[in-house]
This record gives structure tokens, sequence and C-alpha cells, in this order.
């Protein structure tokens, strides 16, 4: 028999089937059927960002650490705050924060604007790059094999669909 990377067969019942048929059970009048997909997606997102924890560990920087050093590797262009704010789904605040602390590690560069004074501008130092350029690799062969189960034509339905869902709940 084939089974994915988990170790099972895709269709064999999972946790969520647990979860949601307790629900059910609790809650005879209640449709609780989102559950099993609103669940999955939790589930999936938090393995991932458990997998993410333990591969960021050893560099010494957070998910939102990498996240901000991220959206600074994807820019072609220094970036105000505000603008790493937008990217990223972290506040103002913690940006702030997170920037000088990468700052202070030498993972970030933070100057003032020359046209205003009052704006910061951030960009990656080359140590910086090189820890995302190192981790980006190890993150997308991780995400690969969770998707290598589904064929090219299951991806695209899926991409569609969660689009859908996150246009729902809003960004």
């Amino acid at each position: 028999m084939n089974f994915p990377a988990g170790g099972r067969p895709a269709d064999a019942p999972d946790l969520v089937d647990r979860i949601q048929q307790e629900w059910a059970q609790a809650y005879p009048e209640l449709d609780v059927r989102p559950v099993g997909i609103l669940g999955r997606i939790q589930h999936i997102a938090t393995a991932g960002s458990h997998r993410l924890d333990r591969h960021l560990e050893p560099h010494g920087i957070t998910r939102s650490e990498y996240d901000v050093l991220g959206a600074l590797a994807r820019s072609d262009r220094p970036l105000r705050a505000s603008e790493v704010v937008s990217t990223t789904m972290l506040s103002g605040a913690s940006i702030t924060k997170i920037t000088e602390s990468l700052s202070r590690r030498g993972l970030l560069e933070r100057r003032k604007s020359e046209r205003d004074g009052r704006v910061v501008l951030l960009t990656l130092t080359d140590q910086g790059r090189a820890l995302v350029e190192a981790e980006l690799p190890r993150r997308l062969a991780d995400d690969e094999r969770a998707l290598a189960g589904l064929t090219s034509d299951e991806r695209e339905s899926l991409v569609t669909l969660l689009r859908k869902i996150s246009a729902a709940v809003g960004s």
C-alpha cells in the first residue's frame, strides 16, 4: 500500500475526524461539518509553524523575526515599517520591537530616509540575507513534501478554494 509522508492512508480517519465526531455527539443539533475543514487547515498551519520553529531555533530567531527578514528579502528596495506590517500580518508595535532586535543582532539595518527624517527604512544586511537564503530552500522543501500527494490540478483547486475561504474570513 502506498502511504503519504504521514505514514497512513490519506483517507484514513484522523484526529480532526475524531474531534468532529465528538462535537457531533455532544451537540447533535448543530452542524459541525466546518470543523472537518477548518480544523484541518488549523492542524496544517500549526504543524508547519512548529516545524519552522524547530528549524529557526539554531539560527536564534523566531518565526515572526523570519517573517520580517523574508519581507525584506522579497523586496527590491528598503521598506518602511508600515510596509512590513502590511506584508507580514504583524502589528506595528511588534514590527518596531522585532526590527530593533534584528538590527542589534546585525540581521537588518534601520536608517532614516534621506527625503523624510521621520521615516525609518529597513534593509537586510548580508548576514540577514544569508540567513533567509539558507532557510528558504529547506522551508520550501518541507512545504513540497506536505503537498507531494496532490496532483497539479488538485493543487490549483485547493488554491482557489482556500482563496475563497481567506476572502470570507477577511485579510
